[in-house]
């Protein structure tokens, strides 16, 4: 540590705070602390003082903008940084602006939001790359452990240790690796799925060519990699999509089919009204309550930063004058027509929020039709990749007055394919502008995709194996839409037929009962605990029957990163979103704790929601946040229990007893006392009454003597196990009622 100063007012600086507010590369390399004269001052009898250039106190650390804004995120309404447009610097005025408007308090929920807010957090812009919404594009990316109950909490651990040898020498420190596993698992084997038969003698020769071919390429290049398929399960009243790579399920999603696909949608709406006080405008789009338009969302937005705007040397700009806030009462009176896009769905008294810089996805463009920039995404890391995608977006032909940005997916991509899709989505938006022509307004003039073509459309990339989807109709609609994108891609798909369940069959089934569960199990044998609240996640990393190795400290390491990969796993299966909290097993090495970090930040970068994380804090835990795109699946799949209302638990038999005798005590005091017989019959649940006539009876025995009552009880099945009724037997009046 440093001393600053002299005397009871010394002010003593520790290097760990300093470093934590250095960037993460950083903190494993030598820091050179400049100093120059002027930092000292000669004192008269000689000597040199140090004086701080900003004096002894100590100054506040610079606040962590990256961090600040992960947090805003989590718990507002912030748009993903892989989004098309950046909305985030009048976010706060527009949630203002939103929540008066639905007669709230400004400031309600911009704060800590509520998961009912991250449920409906489905921005178009944050969307676009996972294929449920109108932004740019992002990355698209389990097995049960041995059933084993929990025997102990994680070895206790010391808080104040040693730091490692390599990081007190300012080297960087190698992660540590886990030792592999004993028992190698049996290669995995694809479930064994019946071909369709071919219509024709065109289709078979054409399906064996391919299968040869394939077998050829396996033959001169084998290339080892995971086999991933994704399984589609269509019902009349819900689908559900299940991405599986060797058989454990990595991603999953499900979409009810009376759900409304409101969000990314396009609409030709009405203006109501103009509150210039809100500085926003209510449109009527044909819901019963109007979509809130703030000013900020009709000025066109510069692109997000997660987009490098790209130059294009042959487009014509288009010739409008600049708009600002000042011009849209003239520009959109009350009455007027207007075209806009759903960013976020009615909440509570909020109606839809709307937007009129228009998104419309392709599988490797996104097109901009009231824009004339253009982009790639940022998530495309590779330089030299970056430099030919270049190329390849300044030779497409663009409309004029139009802009797209290559998705992420798109890496690696031919040049020909973004030329088909871009093709695609002109056709579309001229389709769309034919609605806009002929229909009237509050109409819809362009819906977002349903679950199926946003999977066709984000997943089937190369490194898919097949698609398998139980329903005929839906069989051919994926192999009519891949059929526009690949020809070549459509013998991936398959038609299950067989009377087993499709989940089942796939062992999706079982694996979902873990992601429900509170208490996930790993093949370690340590285990994880999953607790979901309002305002937070609570992740808990344990031990459990992994506990008997000699070295504590590998097996300590070894259960953490195990546990890092299937959190990243869990997040994705619940959609977990907001502000998360890990607590892994305590570790002694830095070292250590690196290893655990890079591990989940290397999982995260599968997950297609925007996340931050941070490293391992002093207290041992891990602290991050996941933007959720679309409601969680425990939402969307569970319903809060009637019976215990959401808590999971229900009073105890004792709590009861002990509330039934103090409100007994409170009736029986109140009577007046006389010679006449005063009789209660007390109604239960039969569980509570077992506990009042056996280990409480002595007890009530000694209430009737003390207040010269009578007390009869009686056990009703149907009454809930906080429920109790007193009655006054005499005159049949209810005393008292609780619960029910």
């Amino acid at each position: 540590m440093f001393v600053i100063g002299a005397g009871p007012f010394a002010e003593r600086l520790h290097l760990s705070q300093e470093l934590l507010t250095l960037p993460y590369p950083y903190l494993f390399y030598p820091i050179k602390l400049p100093m120059s004269d002027r930092h000292f001052s000669r004192r008269r009898r000689g000597g040199q003082r140090f004086r701080p250039a900003g004096g002894i106190a100590p100054r506040a650390a610079k606040p962590d903008r990256e961090a600040i804004d992960a947090r805003a995120e989590a718990v507002g309404d912030k748009s993903d940084p892989d989004s098309v447009f950046d909305k985030s610097r009048h976010e706060s005025e527009i949630a203002r602006a939103e929540n008066l408007a639905a007669g709230l308090p400004a400031d309600a929920g911009i704060e800590a939001d509520h998961d009912h807010d991250h449920d409906h957090d489905h921005d178009h812009g944050q969307d676009q790359e996972s294929g449920s919404g109108s932004g740019p594009a992002q990355d698209s990316e389990e097995s049960s452990g041995r059933e084993a109950p929990p025997q102990e909490r994680r070895p206790s651990a010391s808080p104040s240790r040693p730091r490692d040898r390599d990081t007190r020498s300012g080297r960087p420190s190698q992660p540590r690796e886990a030792r592999p596993t004993k028992d190698e698992e049996p290669p995995f084997e694809p479930v064994k799925v019946a071909e369709p038969k071919a219509r024709n003698l065109v289709e078979a020769i054409f399906n064996t060519a391919n299968r040869m071919i394939e077998k050829v390429k396996r033959l001169i290049k084998p290339v080892q990699r995971s086999h991933k398929e994704v399984i589609i399960n269509s019902e009349s009243l819900e689908t559900r999509v299940a991405v599986l790579e060797d058989g454990r399920l990595e991603d999953f999603t499900i979409e009810r089919t009376n759900d409304d696909r409101l969000v990314g949608s396009i609409f030709k709406g009405k203006v109501k009204n103009l509150e210039d006080g809100l500085k926003a405008a209510f449109v009527d789009i044909g819901f019963e309550k109007n979509a809130f338009l703030h000013y900020w969302d009709i000025v066109p937005n510069n692109f997000d930063s997660g987009v490098e705007i790209v130059e294009r040397d042959n487009s014509k700009r288009r010739d409008r004058p600049r708009v600002t806030q000042k011009d849209i009462p003239r520009l959109y009176p009350p009455g007027s027509d207007i075209i806009v896009q759903v960013t976020k769905g009615p909440i509570g008294t909020k109606g839809p929020r709307i937007t009129t810089n228009l998104a419309l996805p392709g599988r490797y463009l996104v097109l901009l039709p009231n824009s004339d920039q253009s982009g790639i995404s940022r998530k495309i890391e590779n330089p030299d990749e970056r430099q030919r995608l270049k190329k390849i977006l300044r030779g497409l032909t663009i409309p004029d007055g139009m802009g797209v940005i290559i998705r992420t997916v798109g890496e690696g991509q031919q040049a020909r394919y973004f030329v088909r899709d871009l093709a695609l989505l002109v056709e579309e938006w001229k389709l769309i502008q034919q609605r806009i022509n002929t229909k009237p307004s509050a109409t819809c003039v362009f819906q977002e995709p349903d679950l199926i073509e946003r999977t066709v459309r984000d997943f089937l990339t190369e490194d898919v194996e097949r698609i398998v989807v139980d329903s005929i109709q839906e069989f051919d609609r994926i192999r009519n839409m891949i059929a526009k994108i690949s020809k070549r891609s459509v013998s991936k798909v398959k038609h299950y037929n067989e009377s087993q369940a499709l989940f089942d069959r796939f062992n999706i089934s079982r694996q979902l009962e873990s992601a429900f569960s509170r208490q996930v199990h790993l093949k370690s044998g340590g285990y994880i605990v999953i607790d979901e609240t309002e305002a937070l996640v609570a992740i808990d990393v344990n031990t459990g029957r992994h506990k008997s190795s000699k070295d504590q400290e590998s097996t300590i390491l070894k259960v953490n990163l195990e546990a890092g990969d299937e959190i990243c796993r869990q997040l994705r299966l619940r959609n977990m979103g907001g502000l998360i909290v890990l607590d892994f097993i305590d570790m002694k090495s830095r070292r250590d704790q690196v290893s655990v970090y890079q591990r989940v930040r290397d999982g995260l970068r599968r997950d297609r929601a925007k996340t931050h994380v941070l490293p391992i804090s002093q207290l041992g835990l891990m602290e991050m946040t996941r933007q959720r795109h679309t409601e969680s699946v425990r939402s969307a799949v569970y319903d809060d229990c009637p019976y215990c209302k959401g808590r999971g638990k229900v009073k105890s038999s004792l709590t009861m007893s002990v509330e039934i005798q103090r409100k007994l005590s409170e009736i029986l005091k109140r009577r007046q006392r006389d010679e006449s017989d005063f009789q209660l019959r007390i109604v239960v649940n039969s569980t509570v009454l077992d506990r009042l006539r056996t280990q409480d009876e002595r007890l009530l025995i000694e209430m009737e003597k003390r207040y010269f009552g009578k007390l009869s009880f009686r056990a009703d099945p149907a009454f809930h196990a906080e429920q109790f009724k007193i009655i006054n037997v005499t005159t049949n009046e209810e005393m008292a009622s609780v619960g029910g």
